[in-house]
């Protein structure tokens, strides 16, 4: 499986059974997985997005959002359970504006599943730990 490295954006070849011994980046040497997400911003954003096979689940939020600093414990917490099936990112929406439009965010906090680059699956508002977990297990299946 190709997996794009959250530090250097390098794509790393991991064999599927080998996801969770704690990978760590051929060139950079940093962990692959770090069960905490990813921050994107326009440098990084299409590296992560489709230079690797694992499926990207991004919050696209704002410091501003009440719904989006409440649902962010359990987006961190989520990110320690779903990896490494997943890599999960957030993007703030305020500094990277034109990320924002280009996948159409009108509200937020807006979750969107992408594999291989293509969205799969978007949820808009907040969701509890149970119920975060469940949309993005479905989204991914």
């Amino acid at each position: 499986m190709l997996i794009a490295c959250p530090s250097c954006n390098a794509v790393n070849r991991v064999p599927e059974p080998r996801l969770a011994d704690a990978p760590t980046c051929g060139r950079c040497k940093s962990p692959l997985f770090s069960a905490r997400p990813l921050l994107l911003t326009a440098a990084n954003f299409d590296a992560q997005l489709t230079r690797g096979e694992l499926p990207l689940i991004v919050d696209f939020w704002a410091p501003w959002c009440g719904p989006c600093l409440s649902m962010a414990p359990s987006f961190e917490r989520a990110a320690a359970e779903i990896e490494p099936q997943a890599r999960l990112a957030k993007l703030d929406t305020e500094a990277e504006a034109a990320l924002a439009a280009r996948f159409n965010i009108r509200s937020i906090p807006t979750l969107i599943a992408f594999r291989s680059g293509r969205e799969i699956a978007r949820q808009s508002g907040a969701l509890p730990l149970p119920a975060l977990l469940q949309w993005m297990r479905r989204a991914i299946a």
